[in-house]
């Protein structure tokens, strides 16, 4: 999420009716239209490699893979009585298993995604990390794992959903590392999630310090 398009609150109609006029993305909070800004490099190349990698493992089985150009609902089903709520979301990565739940007939916004990705920004991290993660936990009950993905080191953080409805959290680090998802029978070799991203060399302490 990133720069606010208006002070003016918005339904949720004209959100969706507006986004699905132009080619351009833009998520949605509790009545405000916020412009998504570009992404690296590193970011894109991040994004490609999930996408290779999660797709692949999932050919021939019950569930399937969407790049950030499909929404995600985590609020309630929009009410005229109430003031506009909701989060509509592109993440980064999403996975859905089974059979698909849409907002409308339009069928461009998921209500019941099983896997999250995010791929973390400067400009987008504390979103990540706190409202849209809220959001999430409250709003998506069919939401098993929530990954969010460094682009500074070779980390992945995944938080686990929990029989009993709680979470609990796995961080993952280092290019030999491997995280698997049980979910969707899916692993994430982080050598093959960072390919072609090199990161800053480690600069060693000085002795005494």
């Amino acid at each position: 999420m990133s720069l606010l398009q208006s002070q003016i609150s918005y339904t949720v109609e004209e959100y969706l009716a507006w986004e699905r006029e132009t080619d351009e993305r833009q998520e949605y909070l509790d009545g405000q239209i916020y412009a998504m800004a570009g992404e690296s490099a590193d970011h894109g190349t991040i994004c490609v490699n999930l996408i290779r990698v999660v797709s692949t493992q999932l050919l021939g089985k019950s569930c399937r893979a969407f790049t950030k150009d499909m929404k995600v609902r985590s609020g309630p089903a929009p009410s005229r009585r109430q003031p506009p709520k909701g989060l509509f979301s592109y993440p980064d990565l999403m996975v859905v298993c089974g059979e698909m739940q849409f907002h409308d007939e339009y069928r461009d916004v998921l209500l019941n995604p099983t896997v999250l990705i995010e791929v973390l920004s400067p400009s987008t991290e504390a979103f990540d990390r706190g409202e849209k993660w809220a959001r999430y936990q409250t709003w998506l009950p069919s939401l098993t794992d929530y990954l969010l993905v460094s682009q500074s080191k070779p980390l992945i953080e995944h938080f686990l959903r929990q029989r009993n409805g709680s979470w609990l959290y796995f961080p993952v680090n280092g290019l030999d590392g491997r995280l698997h998802l049980p979910s969707i029978d899916c692993t994430l070799p982080l050598a093959e999630v960072y390919d072609r991203i090199a990161f800053p060399a480690e600069v060693p302490e000085s002795p005494g310090e």
